[in-house]
């Protein structure tokens, strides 16, 4: 009995000891708290999305050579017709064109499932759609969700751009045309999602885009979990600028578990440019995005403030690997364009990339109007803790101008090894460095 009651108070005390200690919260960089909706992982459960609307119980024909836009597009109108669920791709490839999904509908595709996109852009529609930073009459992409709250996209099939004879054309075009442009090339995305809320795309594969791979266009609560990103970056024809995923004035997004290889960003942040940018309609913030847990391959960067953004805050990466990526962080700086980007952290990186951190000036299609106190660019509390990582140019490419900031970085426990080793923190007002070795590569 004595024993049993030792026991009971012994209990007690851990437990009063517990409660005593209190969990800190997680924290954006800025301080604020993490919303729990941040810790949900888990994949798209499609039995509670409502009627399974399989294309092939409606009429399209398992038969890969066959284009059958129309026929699956009917499926979606039904679909949102009769009241929403999801359409269901089953195992097979099934070739088409720019598809159309509407409130109250979602996208599955079953193991072996492959939802292909023709290879002629005459059969991707004309709409009025948001472009390196602007809203221009442009192609739609392969899979398009606009104004669809709660839309996902699921399962383990396949959404494959087929981009091959997209990506020759361009590299075409540039050979005859040095300063051909992305635009004019005429390729579609391979998945747009804009302004829609509460977003979700889990398990699947995304390949072969002709352009940008995933853009998602002002929204907020974006998903995008256990996915894998993959265009041709090894042989000819490479594909052009086919980022991952493109965040454009997106708020409140977690990518987990994604693997991503593409001939250009991994995650690119975007949101407008121009020396109006914060005047004008259609633009805005990315603001507590989450990169987690995820694997690059050869990828421009695992986030990039790109040279279509201008206000970033409170970003995440963290836990993630590298392999022959071109940058962990990389701000391509404007001159044409008030910038401000602040409370970014970078932690637990490992692996292989050919820079480090990168912050330099980026000139293409440069056009500064004219405009009176200007807001100043700035770049500020920025931190990379716990990296191990070896770079095969420059760990450290913060480059020096009179055209931004740099303010209150800090560096913790590096471990990096690059050609040179170099690592001049002298322009950087209010850095912090502690227990940071950058040894030269022999």
């Amino acid at each position: 009995m004595l024993k049993r009651i030792l026991f009971a108070v012994i209990l007690l005390a851990i437990g009063i000891s517990a409660q005593g200690k209190k969990t800190k919260p997680a924290l954006f960089p800025d301080g604020t708290p993490i919303s729990s909706w941040f810790s949900d992982t888990t994949e798209v459960n499609v039995d509670r999305l409502g009627k399974q609307y399989v294309i092939t119980d409606y009429g399209v024909g398992i038969d890969s050579t066959i284009l059958q836009t129309k026929k699956i597009q009917d499926v979606i109108d039904r679909c949102a017709r009769e009241g929403g669920g999801v359409v269901v791709i089953p195992r097979g490839t099934f070739l088409s064109g720019s598809l159309f999904f509407k409130p109250g509908t979602h996208l599955h595709l079953l193991e072996g499932a492959r939802l292909k996109g023709i290879d002629a852009i005459t059969n991707y529609s004309i709409i009025d759609t948001r472009l390196e930073g602007q809203t221009i009459k442009y192609f739609a992409a392969l899979v398009n969700a606009i104004g669809c709250n709660g839309f996902t996209i699921s399962g383990h099939g396949t959404i494959d751009g087929n981009g091959w004879r997209f990506w020759d054309e361009f590299w075409l075009r540039r050979k005859v045309n040095p300063k051909c442009t992305n635009l004019e090339a005429l390729r579609p995305r391979l998945v747009y999602i804009a302004n829609s809320d509460d977003v979700a795309v889990t398990g699947v594969r995304l390949v072969n885009s002709g352009f940008w791979t995933n853009h998602i266009y002002n929204c907020k609560r974006v998903r995008y979990i256990n996915c894998y990103i993959w265009a041709n970056t090894e042989e000819y024809p490479k594909g052009p600028s086919t980022d991952g995923l493109d965040l454009d004035a997106v708020s409140d997004a977690l990518v987990h578990g994604c693997y991503v290889n593409v001939n250009d960003d991994g995650i690119c942040l975007k949101g407008g440019k121009g020396t109006w940018v914060d005047t004008i309609a259609g633009n805005g913030a990315c603001e507590r995005i989450i990169v987690q847990k995820c694997s690059f391959g050869k990828a421009g960067g695992g986030i990039t403030f790109g040279s279509e953004a201008w206000n970033c805050r409170n970003i995440i990466l963290r836990d993630c690997k590298f392999h022959q990526t071109g940058n962990i962080l990389r701000f391509k700086m404007r001159p044409d364009t008030p910038q401000k980007y602040a409370y970014v952290l970078a932690e637990n990186i490992t692996g292989d990339v050919k820079n480090g951190i990168r912050a330099d000036r980026w000139m293409q299609f440069y056009d500064l109007k004219p405009r009176a106190n200007m807001p100043r660019t700035v770049v500020s509390n920025v931190t990379l803790r716990n990296v191990n990582v070896i770079a095969s140019n420059r760990f450290y490419y913060l480059e020096k101008s009179d055209k931004y900031d740099l303010e209150d970085f800090t560096f913790e426990d590096i471990k990096a090894q690059d050609p040179k080793g170099e690592f001049d923190t002298s322009f950087v007002k209010g850095c912090m460095v502690k227990n940071v070795s950058i040894k030269p590569l022999h």
